[in-house]
């Protein structure tokens, strides 16, 4: 709004308040609505509260990585206001809510309040931790996954912790650890597990999958390995609060002796604590005193592949690895450990014994295969999709389908699409277009042949479909480079 001089020709120019002006002469040169007003500000405190966080991770990073050895002892006070509204904005809004019932957007509606009282209840030592509500998930073999999600305040808390933690771990952190670490994701892992069985002289691998991982972590020891490097006992009794939380099951809470829950904020960091202490540590040092000859090492989370030069080792680690786990209350799962011949010479070292192909292994979602390249003959890795998490997923398409049934092809066209560039950013690697263009056609038979049962009196025809299939659903394409090439930028040494 404009103010006019009284009785003057003169232009009209915006009039400055008074320095001491109430808030009524500030709004005429506003000039900008509230709600956009309101989004500026919040975006501005938003990006505050990022920077406070980077310079706190800035500062814990150089006195971690000045003496690996020193405890360090002064990390709680870094969950400060902006770390909380950090971690709040770094939440999924659209999670589902813990035992308490409220959701990120009833939350946020008094957002700066409830931060504040959460600040000061940690710091004051108020705070309780809430049991985690449980909930099952269907697993790919068809058994239920437990669950456990925790309330919006204890997920903030949770992320605030992290966050504090992340530096002093990773500059522990192994390289062949690949799971829930920042800047490295599963295709890192899968590279690292192409390039090393390629390059190397890798003739064993080791499948090696641990029993009911999250479920059987022991709480003792946990605290022990945090003890190595974390002095502040206020960090490992909110820790030790959400161990002890219990889960909540159709109204009855049960207690927590030990284990995480899986689904969890804080579940993976603790998660790689616990076996880079347990697991990589002790494989590290197997490899440098024990191995003659290559070996190879890649862990995602719980899920671990060792490659071998030797039999004769490969079996003396599982029994060694045998023995590691079960002296802390971890053991192996005997159906899904598997050590099997692969590599470079596996198929013309078997083809001389009068056996079979070499055997195949899954990680991560991908089948490894032994494959030689018909160009050169050279030796590579083959990577497709694994057969039951295709057939898992074709499920739930088909599955969402059916409730979709009455819905426009246009909203069914659009919600397939996202489906497909879903699964082809994830799946669309060198060698597995065979599988990708199966799962394009499945997709594409199985939305036909909804389509075509809710008609009544006019069913659809296969030429028609064919022009809502190139509309809407992208071709399948490959979108990942090839391993080597990856793996070589990212690791330039």
């Amino acid at each position: 709004m404009m103010y006019e001089a009284e009785k003057s020709d003169s232009p009209k120019v915006p009039m400055k308040p008074a320095n001491k002006a109430g808030r009524a002469a500030a709004g005429p040169v506003e000039g900008s609505g509230g709600t956009k007003r309101n989004a500026r500000l919040q975006s501005t405190v938003r990006t505050q509260s990022r920077g406070a966080v980077s310079q706190a991770q800035s500062r814990i990073r150089r006195a971690a990585t000045r003496n690996r050895k020193e405890k360090l002892t002064a990390l709680h006070h870094h969950i400060s206001v902006e770390c909380l509204r950090w971690s709040f904005f770094k939440l999924k809004k659209d999670s589902a809510p813990g035992i308490d019932g409220i959701t990120w957007e009833q939350y946020a509606a008094d957002l700066e309040r409830n931060l504040t009282d959460l600040h000061a209840r940690v710091h004051s030592g108020a705070y309780r931790a809430r049991p985690s509500r449980r909930v099952y998930i269907p697993k790919v073999d068809g058994r239920q996954r437990p669950l456990g999600i925790a309330a919006v305040e204890d997920k903030i808390v949770q992320m605030a912790v992290v966050a504090i933690l992340t530096p002093i771990y990773e500059a522990e952190f192994l390289g062949f650890s690949y799971g829930f670490r920042p800047g490295r994701g599963q295709h890192d892992a899968l590279d690292a597990l192409c390039v090393g069985t390629e390059r190397g002289k890798t003739g064993w691998i080791l499948d090696a999958d641990i029993s009911r991982f999250f479920d059987t972590i022991s709480h003792e020891w946990l605290v022990k390995f945090m003890e190595h490097r974390i002095g502040d006992t206020r960090i490992l009794r909110l820790i030790q609060k959400w161990l002890k939380a219990g889960v909540m099951e159709e109204g009855l809470r049960t207690d927590t002796q030990e284990g995480t829950p899986q689904g969890a904020v804080i579940s993976p960091l603790l998660a790689n604590i616990y076996l880079h202490y347990v697991l990589d540590l002790w494989t590290k040092r197997w490899r440098n005193r024990v191995a003659t000859g290559d070996m190879i090492v890649v862990r995602y989370a719980d899920d671990v592949i060792f490659g071998f030069q030797h039999k004769r080792e490969a079996e003396r680690f599982l029994r060694d690895l045998k023995e590691r786990l079960e002296s802390f209350a971890l053991s192996l799962n005997t159906e899904k450990t598997h050590l099997i011949e692969f590599g470079r010479f596996a198929a013309s070292n078997r083809a001389r014994r009068g056996e079979g192909k070499p055997e195949t292994f899954a990680f991560l979602g991908f089948t490894h295969l032994c494959y030689r390249r018909p160009r050169d003959r050279a030796f590579s890795v083959l990577r497709q999709t694994q057969r039951k998490r295709m057939s898992a997923e074709l499920r739930e398409i088909k599955e969402s389908l059916r409730r979709r049934m009455n819905d426009t092809i246009d909203s069914q066209g659009k919600w397939l699409a996202s489906v497909l560039r879903g699964h082809y950013a994830y799946y669309a690697v060198p060698g597995n277009n065979r599988a990708l263009s199966k799962f394009h056609y499945l997709v594409s038979r199985n939305w036909f042949r909804r389509l075509w049962r809710r008609g009544q009196r006019y069913r659809i025809r296969w030429y028609e479909m064919k022009v809502y299939l190139q509309r809407y659903l992208p071709a399948p394409r490959i979108v990942h480079p090839w391993p080597n090439a990856r793996f070589d930028v990212k690791h330039s040494r």
